[in-house]
C-alpha cells in the first residue's frame, strides 16, 4: 500500500492553490508555483500532532532531547555529516535565518554575493536589509548550469564582499553541486575571508544517486560558515515554522545568541518540534516514495516538453522544482498572460530569480500528482 496520499487543496486557502501572486489572475489556477507538496505528510507526523492536540493543554514547552537526537542521527545516516548539539540553533525558517545572518554578521551597505538565477528571497533579504547585491551569474550550457569561479573571485575582490549566500542544492536550476565545486567555493571564500551562508533546505531531495555536499563538512577547514536547513521541504511541513541553524564557530554562535535573545526569537512553537522529530524518526520510507513520484513527474515533463516548439527543460539533479525556458516557444508573447489567462496555470516566473534576463523562464513545482502534471503539460501544448 502506498505511503503517499495526494490531497486536493483547492479549497484549503493554501498559497499554492488559492493565493497566487500573478499579474492577471490570483485564484482559480492550477498551483505549480510555491514550493510545498500536494501530499499528506507522513502519518507518524500527523499522529504526533493529534496526540498533542488531544492532550488538550497547549502551553509553554521546551523541545525534548530526542528532537535534537533525531536531527543529528538523520544528518549522520543520510548525509554522513557529524553535527554536535552545541552547534545547533533554532530559527522559524531558513529565509528568516538568512535575514538574521545579514544583520548579525555584516554591516549596513556591505556587499553580499549570490548566483542568479537563484531563489528570490536571497536578493529580497539583501535589499531589505540595506546591503548591496553582487551577482555572479551561473553559466548555462544547454540548460545545465555551473559556477563561474573566476568571475566570483574577481567580483569578491573588487567589491570587498562580506558574505556569500549559497543555494545548496540550487533552486531553481536543480543542480546538486559536486564535491569539487563546493571545495572551490570554500577555497575562494577562505582566501578572501568571506562568510558562507549555506541554504541546504533541499538537501534530502536529490536524485539518481547524487549526494548533497553539506558545508558542515568544511567546518574544520574554514570556520566562517553558517548552515541553515530544515525538515520542511523534505516532509511537507512548512507551516510548522521550524528550521535548524548549524554553527561551529563559537564567536558566530555567540553573535547569533545575542541577536536572538535581543529579538526574543530563541524558540518556536511545540507543534513544529513534534512534527520535525516524528518526520526524521519515521519518514524515510515516505520520502523515498515521494522522490520516486517527483522524478517520474520530471521524466514525463521532460519527454513531453523538451524540444516541443523550442521549449527547453533543465535536468533535475535535486529539489522538486523544474526550470523551463519558454522564450522561443512564446515568440515574444507575454508569459504572464499566456500562463494565467490562456493556460490557467500558476508558476514562479524567471525574472523573479534574477531580473529581465530570465523573463520567459518558469519554475514548475513537481511535487503533485501525475494527473495535475499531465493537465498542465497539455494546457501548455494546446495553447502554445
Amino acid at each position: 500500500m502506498s505511503l503517499v496520499e495526494y490531497v486536493d487543496r483547492t479549497k484549503s486557502n493554501c498559497d499554492k492553490w488559492n493565493n497566487f501572486r500573478g499579474e492577471y489572475e490570483k485564484k482559480g489556477l492550477i498551483g505549480l508555483w510555491v514550493a510545498d507538496m500536494d501530499f499528506k505528510c507522513p502519518k507518524e507526523v500527523l499522529e504526533a500532532l493529534k496526540e498533542y492536540v488531544e492532550f488538550g493543554v497547549i502551553g509553554y514547552s521546551t523541545p525534548k532531547e530526542s528532537y535534537y537526537e533525531e536531527f543529528i542521527k538523520w544528518e549522520k545516516e543520510e548525509h554522513n555529516v557529524e553535527v554536535k548539539k552545541d552547534w545547533i540553533r533554532f530559527s522559524s525558517g531558513v529565509v528568516a535565518a538568512i535575514n538574521w545572518f545579514l544583520n548579525m554578521y555584516t554591516e549596513t551597505g556591505a556587499s553580499i554575493m549570490i548566483n542568479p538565477p537563484v531563489y528570490y528571497p536571497f536578493s529580497d533579504a539583501i535589499k531589505n536589509n540595506k546591503r548591496n547585491i553582487i551577482e555572479s551569474k551561473l553559466i548555462e550550457d544547454n540548460m545545465y548550469y555551473s559556477m563561474d569561479f573566476e568571475d566570483m573571485e574577481r567580483k569578491i575582490k573588487e567589491n570587498n564582499v562580506s558574505a556569500y549566500i549559497l543555494c545548496n542544492p540550487h533552486n531553481p536550476v536543480g543542480r546538486v553541486w559536486r564535491k569539487e565545486e563546493i571545495e572551490k567555493i570554500v577555497e575562494i571564500c577562505k582566501k578572501n575571508n568571506v562568510l558562507i551562508i549555506s541554504d541546504e533546505i533541499h538537501q534530502d531531495l536529490n536524485f539518481k544517486g547524487l549526494e548533497n555536499t553539506s558545508l558542515i563538512n568544511y567546518f574544520e577547514e574554514y570556520d566562517n560558515i553558517v548552515v541553515a536547513t530544515a525538515a520542511s521541504k523534505t516532509f511537507n511541513i512548512a507551516a510548522c515554522k521550524n528550521s535548524f541553524i548549524v554553527i561551529k564557530n563559537k564567536e558566530l554562535r555567540d553573535k547569533f545568541d545575542e541577536y536572538t535573545l535581543r529579538n526574543k526569537t530563541l524558540s518556536g512553537n511545540y507543534f513544529g518540534y513534534l512534527a520535525v522529530e516524528a518526520a526524521y524518526k519515521y519518514g524515510k520510507a515516505w520520502l523515498n516514495e515521494v522522490k520516486d513520484i517527483i522524478y517520474k513527474n520530471f521524466e514525463y515533463v521532460k519527454s513531453e516538453l523538451d524540444g516541443y516548439k523550442g521549449i527547453r527543460v533543465a535536468s533535475l539533479e535535486g529539489t522538486y522544482l523544474l526550470w523551463i525556458d519558454m522564450r522561443s516557444a512564446l515568440s515574444g508573447r507575454d508569459i504572464h498572460e499566456f500562463m494565467e489567462k490562456k493556460c490557467k496555470l500558476a508558476f514562479d516566473y524567471g525574472e523573479w530569480f534574477g531580473g529581465k534576463e530570465y523573463e520567459g523562464y518558469i519554475r514548475m513545482n513537481l511535487a503533485t500528482s501525475i494527473d495535475i502534471i499531465k493537465e498542465a503539460v497539455e494546457e501548455i501544448k494546446k495553447n502554445i
